[in-house]
């Protein structure tokens, strides 16, 4: 195995939108809080371990701030991958500068490396260059949607090649628990497929921005490839309006549609417009900007968590003490669980109120992971995965939702010091 030791830490999901990818955090505003460094971080720095040595990359498609207050003494070097002149876009860097926070109080020996992409091409080249650097960790808060889910995409081939290189990646489950859908186009009215016991799913708790995606499979269960649109309306007291018919999106290694636009405000549903006939294509349906009244969370993953060698990680509510509703569960297309563990998403950094989520999760787990690294250089990824999961607490949820706890930062430096890799 190699000695180059890497964390990657992959989340993203903000209704900020670029070329597919969103960020998972739910930035609802808010002043930034001065928060006390965890519990469970504060006992691992007592006893000594702090990451000193290990150098860490951060991806993020809004930018940092590298000149913040908490996170500055620890930069060492910054790019940018894309069409924006520098690592600070404009100054929309506030959900990467987040998790910068959260993962230099976490870490506070480590250097950071910051990285900041605007596409799936920049994603890709920032992870190559932060590996080029030979770093220690990389957190990279982006994800991906309308992709099959099954470790195939581009994005997933690259989650697992770093593992296979010695890379330890986090990945964000996502937040689409609560606004996605999936199911076959097996029972159909008019040409519509039919959400349960109507072809009617309304849109809720959203803005006037409307994004959604349509993605299926290749083909149905006897080759026939057929033809999807998805179709959104707007409803009041004189009936249903046309707003806007779906467009293939064509830069995917996956069929997909989407609709994204902006509408004045009032009541919406999306219809699925196919064959007359039942195919038995596997369709998902998931926005981006609004809940759905028929939402089914199950299978609710997006890439990268969904690569094979991933650690996915689940927002984790610590003041309820339960999974967050909204935080996406399994399992992944091809039967994997998908669901590694769960992670606070709040009080580790100063950071703002409204930054929870997967993306807030995810430098949470990715930093126990190098704490974890740190206590013991010479455990691979799966075996820091291991110890994750064994020292990780039980919470209430299914596997597919809670995988299997909540991540003890000090249980697992403890671990981890008798360990083998």
């Amino acid at each position: 195995m190699s000695d180059r030791r890497v964390v990657l830490i992959a989340a993203v999901g903000v209704l900020a939108l670029t070329a597919g990818i969103g960020l998972f955090a739910l930035q609802e505003g808010g002043s930034a809080d001065r928060r006390v460094a965890d519990e469970r971080f504060a006992r691992a720095h007592a006893a000594g371990y702090t990451g000193a040595g290990v150098s860490v990359g951060i991806v993020d498609v809004t930018g940092f701030d590298a000149d913040a207050t908490g996170v500055a003494d620890q930069v060492v070097a910054t790019r940018a991958f894309g069409g924006g002149e520098s690592v600070t876009s404009g100054g929309e860097d506030e959900h990467g500068t987040a998790a910068a926070r959260v993962v230099a109080r976490a870490v506070p020996g480590a250097n950071l490396s910051l990285a900041t992409a605007d596409s799936p091409s920049g994603y890709r080249a920032a992870v190559e260059w932060l590996l080029d650097r030979d770093v220690d960790v990389i957190v990279a808060p982006v994800g991906f949607y309308g992709k099959p889910g099954d470790g195939t995409a581009a994005v997933e081939r690259l989650a697992t090649r770093a593992a296979r290189q010695g890379v330890v990646f986090v990945a964000p489950a996502g937040n689409t628990a609560e606004s996605h859908w999936v199911g076959r186009y097996d029972e159909v009215r008019n040409g519509r497929l039919v959400f349960g016991d109507r072809t009617r799913n309304f849109l809720q708790n959203g803005g006037r921005r409307v994004s959604l995606w349509l993605s299926r499979t290749e083909a149905g269960p006897e080759g026939v490839i057929a033809n999807y649109t998805l179709a959104l309306y707007r409803l009041d007291e004189s009936g249903s309006e046309l707003v806007a018919r779906s467009q293939p999106y064509r830069h995917d290694d996956a069929p997909n549609e989407r609709i994204d636009v902006t509408v004045p405000e009032g009541t919406y549903f999306v219809t699925v417009e196919g064959p007359a006939e039942p195919t038995g294509e596997r369709l998902e349906l998931v926005s981006q900007t609004h809940e759905l009244q028929r939402a089914r969370g199950g299978g609710s993953l997006v890439a990268p968590g969904t690569a094979r060698g991933v650690l996915t990680v689940g927002a984790f509510d610590r003041e309820r003490g339960r999974v967050r509703p909204y935080s996406s569960r399994g399992p992944t297309a091809d039967g994997r669980i998908g669901i590694d563990v769960v992670a606070p998403d709040t009080g580790v950094a100063d950071v703002p109120d409204g930054f929870t989520g997967s993306s807030a999760a995810v430098p949470y787990a990715g930093a126990t992971a190098a704490l974890v690294r740190a206590a013991n250089p010479d455990l691979g990824p799966a075996a820091v995965e291991g110890v994750l999961e064994r020292t990780a607490t039980e919470v209430d949820g299914s596997p597919f939702a809670a995988g299997d706890g909540r991540v003890d930062p000090w249980a697992a430096v403890q671990a981890a010091r008798n360990a083998s890799g």
